[in-house]
């Protein structure tokens, strides 16, 4: 059920004073919040913004009949809410609820926005929920801190994503959570993302003279501001042309280290940015950035060639999420390799989602593998209408791979409270807990495992009960 595990949560806060999570007497069972973008209080030692509200300060709040003058956390979102619920909430009879392991405790980062400038640079809309990854790894470094002091083990969940990057696993974030995850009594859970069925992605490989590549991006009329990623396997080096729909031609003939390219096309006062980066920062891969400001609504030709006049391949991401419509996508899209970071981390356990109903696949689930071939997703869960609690005292469902993540972080913690706090196996790190998922997963004979839609099967802890000898 969880007892003695540390719940550690990043996403929108969390309305502390829902039931699901209180104990019978009415107390909280949350241990801390991190409120990012309150900073009416003191910040957590050791950090320099937002404000951190204890145990007591909440236990304090619920008693007042104005609990958000003590403690002013709120979920206006409500994602975060749901997902704490789904791992950890409280049983709830009259609603017929329970989270998976409702003995275990929470602590909670509400992260605040990206940065105003960070958003210009990346052509994000003002409207647009965007977080930094800094932050969530500041998030992450204050849940440790939370876990160690009270020396339990802790299992974090991160249900969001970005298809920025190069979907390799090699970013800072996915870096940081593959080191964490190796350590004792620290299990890290990630959902796969929503993106699958989104056409943001697009793949070529071509091995025929004259080595170029086209394809089209359809812009819908109310995106008036994103960007696009394109990323080619490292032995090729490429160039890009844009083709407006009134066929005005934008070219970016070479590459450079640091280098934009500004296009300032004639009709319709729409500007393109290229940055053809010939080493980029993470991964010292080629990587093009395209900046679209104000463009023209309709169909846009992207054409790709060789540097070298030799086969080549490649990828390309539109953003993902709400920074864009779904109007604007891919015409020749490709469901693959739709996971979102740092879902394509190497060491934590990536989860995709299925219809638990009728145990087919989510079409918006993302799909692997990793760019380079990678495994993921690990594994899948039931992420269709799951049971949670809602800001303002309501019950809701929640579907997609952050319900799915939420059930696999539930089963995390069950392991690791088998592992340490019981002393089966008092050593046992996230990639122990991993592996135990994926080795009790239920592998239907009709699919090769793993691939990249199920991964290595549907999480059956069931099955790891059963067979829990095998690891004593």
């Amino acid at each position: 059920m969880g007892l003695g595990i540390v719940i550690g949560i990043i996403d929108t806060g969390i309305d502390y004073s829902h039931p699901a999570f209180q104990n019978h007497d009415g107390t909280t069972r949350i241990l801390s919040i991190w409120d990012q973008t309150d900073q009416s209080g003191k910040p957590p030692s050791g950090f320099a913004f937002g404000s951190e509200y204890t145990k007591n300060h909440i236990n304090t709040a619920l008693k007042s009949p104005l609990p958000l003058n003590i403690v002013p956390e709120v979920d206006t979102i409500g994602h975060g809410t749901a997902v704490s619920s789904i791992i950890s909430g409280s049983h709830n009879e009259e609603n017929s609820f329970m989270g998976i392991v409702p003995q275990s405790k929470l602590a909670v980062v509400k992260l605040k926005e990206a940065k105003e400038n960070l958003k210009q640079i990346y052509f994000i809309p003002n409207y647009s929920l965007c977080y930094q990854e800094s932050d969530i790894m500041l998030g992450i470094r204050y849940l440790l801190g939370v876990a160690e002091q009270l020396n339990r083990p802790l299992i974090l969940c991160i249900c969001m994503g970005s298809s920025q990057g190069g979907h390799d696993g090699r970013g800072p974030l996915c870096s940081y959570l593959d080191q964490l995850t190796r350590q004792p009594r620290i299990g890290t859970v990630i959902a796969a993302g929503n993106e699958a069925a989104l056409k943001r992605h697009y793949y070529c490989y071509s091995h025929t003279p004259p080595f170029y590549s086209g394809f089209d991006l359809k812009v819908g009329t109310e995106d008036r501001m994103f960007s696009m990623e394109i990323w080619p396997f490292p032995a090729g080096r490429i160039t890009l042309e844009l083709y407006s729909p009134d066929c005005e031609i934008v070219s970016s003939h070479y590459t450079s280290i640091n280098t934009c390219q500004t296009f300032s096309l004639s009709q319709g006062q729409s500007s393109v940015f290229i940055n053809n980066i010939i080493l980029e920062g993470s991964t010292g891969d080629q990587m093009i950035l395209v900046r679209f400001d104000n463009p023209l609504p309709g169909i846009w030709h992207c054409r790709v060639k060789s540097e070298g006049n030799e086969p080549f391949s490649f990828h390309c991401w539109l953003p993902s999420g709400n920074l864009i419509t779904a109007d604007t996508r891919f015409y020749q899209s490709d469901p693959n390799t739709t996971i979102t970071s740092p879902g394509d981390a190497r060491v934590p356990l990536t989860v995709a989602a299925y219809n638990q109903l009728d145990n087919c696949f989510l079409e918006e689930s993302g799909r692997g593998f990793s760019r380079f071939g990678e495994i993921v997703p690990d594994v899948s869960a039931p992420g269709f209408k799951i049971p949670c609690a809602l800001p303002g005292n309501r019950y809701g469902t929640l579907t997609g791979t952050g319900a799915a993540a939420a059930h696999a972080a539930g089963a995390a913690a069950m392991i690791m409270e088998w592992g340490f706090v019981r002393g089966n196996h008092t050593p046992i790190t996230g990639v122990k807990a991993n592996r135990m998922i994926i080795r009790c997963a239920k592998r239907d004979n009709a699919y090769f495992y793993p691939n990249n839609i199920w991964g290595y099967g549907r999480i059956d802890m069931l099955h790891f009960f059963e067979q829990i000898s095998t690891f004593t």
